[in-house]
């Protein structure tokens, strides 16, 4: 039976005579996993907290996958969730399990499987000392590169053993591995073709028959380890490739993929971004639509992605900015506005992959896509309020002067008076503007709508100041 997720503290249960006592049932991984994930969904949890976009695709693919005992590969371009994905396996687990006290390989007191510990159960009985690990503990994650060793991750003899007396042929004498020591967990590889085809070799006999071997000795251990790996399928021709006997052994593979839908591209940034400023919803938004068409483009190259670290690192770059002018221009609030969005470009041009015919013409691409998510956000936000008026005065002389260190408060005390109109409050209410700085980033939409419509001007100066008339 699977313990309770509930408690806080591990129980206290210090000896094997204590565990049997208390009639706990030994489980095996899979179905330890199994049984929590079908309570789970009974009760209506959510077992993938922090997920978006993949509700309909990818997560019934890796439930199936879970209640069938497979071991799973995900395979996605970068940026796409599939480490948060393989992090969220460890609330599968039971909150605490029992080990025997002192084992290398956190083995159950039930069921040792290393000859020290074999050897200890038998010597103390039921006084085998009994310790409880958090499921926290019982996962681990490897970032496999080229220089990964057979030892790293399976195991080696440790030459301070043998000379301590012990022969090459003693079992006693290894030193594990990262999936060894992660007997009755899970085991996570990213960017399993990152690893050299020898290793994966290595990692035959753990996949399908759990033993391991290392230097020509075998070691028979039955090792209870649930393995998940990532890969980014466009490193099979640039890197690497997953050997097809190790493709096998997995026995699912699951395809993952960017948010489909604009609203969990949002709640991405939202979860994921660190603001050290206010980002108003409309600027979150262009910053979605904007990786969206950048995905979209012929001019990127798809086959490498546009990750959803592109908009993240945008969101805290125009975090950042307003930060930098609230300090340096004394504003009592640091609100992001759409003269910030430069300042975002400006540092992610780097982390998009473009087409070879495409060079020299970055910036361009950049801009006009930023300029085609910035007006969809304008229809989107603004539909149905008539800014009539306020062309009107821009036409007739007016102008909006605004920039990175322009304050919100100069942005809106050099707005045209339009007489009993209420345009303003219209805009500001609709995009929930309740201070000076959402006043004026709000402001600042309207306008930037007006001009990328061709019913006002702008002009950039050298100061960097943008002037709207």
């Amino acid at each position: 039976m699977t313990q309770p997720t509930s408690s806080t503290a591990p129980p206290t249960i210090s000896t094997l005579g204590e565990l049997r006592a208390s009639g706990y049932q030994l489980t095996g991984l899979k179905q330890e996993v199994r049984s929590n994930l079908l309570a789970m969904l009974a009760a209506g949890q959510d077992p993938w907290p922090g997920l978006h976009g993949f509700e309909g695709t990818v997560v019934p693919q890796l439930e199936r996958a879970l209640l069938a005992g497979h071991d799973v590969v995900l395979l996605g371009e970068r940026g796409q969730g599939k480490t948060r994905l393989l992090r969220t396996l460890v609330g599968l687990l039971d909150e605490w399990t029992p080990v025997i006290e002192g084992s290398e390989l956190g083995e159950h007191p039930y069921a040792p499987v290393t000859p020290v510990s074999v050897r200890r159960a038998a010597e103390l009985g039921e006084h085998l000392p009994v310790a409880w690990r958090h499921r926290s503990e019982r996962y681990a994650e490897k970032l496999a590169t080229p220089d990964t060793s057979v030892a790293d991750l399976i195991g080696d003899v440790d030459p301070m053993k043998v000379a301590e007396g012990r022969s090459l042929g003693d079992p006693e004498t290894i030193h594990f591995g990262l999936i060894p020591r992660s007997h009755r967990g899970i085991v996570a590889i990213n960017e399993l073709p990152d690893l050299a085809e020898r290793i994966q070799v290595a990692m035959l006999n753990v996949m399908e028959e759990r033993d391991i071997q290392i230097r020509g000795y075998v070691l028979r251990l039955d090792l209870d380890v649930l393995v998940v790996a990532s890969a980014n399928p466009e490193d099979y021709t640039n890197r690497g490739r997953i050997i097809t006997p190790l493709k096998d052994r997995f026995g699912a593979e699951i395809r993952t993929h960017y948010p489909v839908e604009l609203d969990a591209e949002v709640a991405v940034i939202r979860q994921e971004a660190h603001l050290v400023a206010t980002v108003p919803d409309h600027l979150i938004e262009i910053l979605a639509r904007f990786t969206r068409s950048l995905r979209e483009s012929g001019a990127v190259d798809q086959r490498s992605g546009v990750s959803a670290r592109f908009s993240i690192a945008g969101a805290e770059t125009v975090a950042a900015s307003a930060l930098h002018r609230a300090t340096a221009q004394g504003e009592p609030d640091a609100v992001a506005r759409v003269v910030d969005l430069e300042a975002a470009v400006d540092v992610l041009g780097g982390k998009v992959e473009f087409e070879s015919g495409e060079e020299g013409r970055e910036r361009e691409i950049l801009d006009h896509l930023l300029r085609r998510a910035t007006a969809d956000t304008v229809r989107h936000r603004l539909r149905g309020i008539d800014l009539g008026l306020l062309v009107e005065a821009l036409e007739a002389g007016a102008s909006v002067t605004t920039g990175e260190q322009v304050t919100a408060y100069d942005v809106l005390a050099g707005l045209p008076v339009l007489g009993e109109s209420d345009i303003y409050d219209q805009v500001m209410d609709r995009l929930g503007a309740t201070n000076d700085g959402e006043r004026a980033s709000a402001v600042e939409l309207a306008l930037e709508g007006l001009y990328l419509a061709r019913k006002v001007g702008k002009e950039s100066t050298g100061a960097g100041e943008t002037t709207y008339g």
